[in-house]
């Protein structure tokens, strides 16, 4: 700095000492701003945790209430299926029972038929001895 001269030295000084000064300001001022950037982000930090800690607890309370809606309704839907085959089950019971009744009434009228058919030879031939008795009388009657 001795080779400066002196009256730029004068000149430059004071400007040299403004414009450092300056820059102090705008450091001051960039180091506020840089914290109040940080503090703003913590805050954003805070809210999004927050958020994010709400969310998951809102997504786990709709799962045990979607859990328990399911389980409830399965337990209702095999109630009523229980029911339904119950229901079938009985209904089954009943055919089954009305048909034998049929049957039983098959086989009865199956085994008059049977007797009937065991009955008209004998029919028959009473019938023809009934013929023949009237002939036989028809012929002592002409006799006679």
């Amino acid at each position: 700095m001795e080779k400066i001269p002196g009256w730029v030295e004068k000149i430059f000084t004071p400007k040299v000492n403004e414009l450092i000064g300056e820059v102090k300001g705008l450091n001051t001022k960039l180091d506020s701003l840089r914290n109040e950037m940080l503090a703003r982000f913590e805050a954003v930090d805070v809210k999004i945790s927050s958020l994010r800690n709400e969310t998951k607890s809102d997504i786990e309370s709709l799962r045990k209430e979607t859990k328990s809606d399911i389980e409830s309704l399965r337990k209702e839907m095999l109630t009523k299926f229980e029911a339904t085959d119950a229901k079938l089950e009985s209904l089954r019971n009943e055919m089954v029972s009305r048909f034998e009744a049929v049957d039983a009434r098959f086989e009865a009228v199956d085994s008059r038929f049977g007797s009937l058919e065991a009955r008209i030879p004998v029919m028959e031939k009473i019938a023809e001895l009934e013929v023949r008795l009237a002939e036989i009388e028809k012929k002592l009657s002409m006799r006679a």
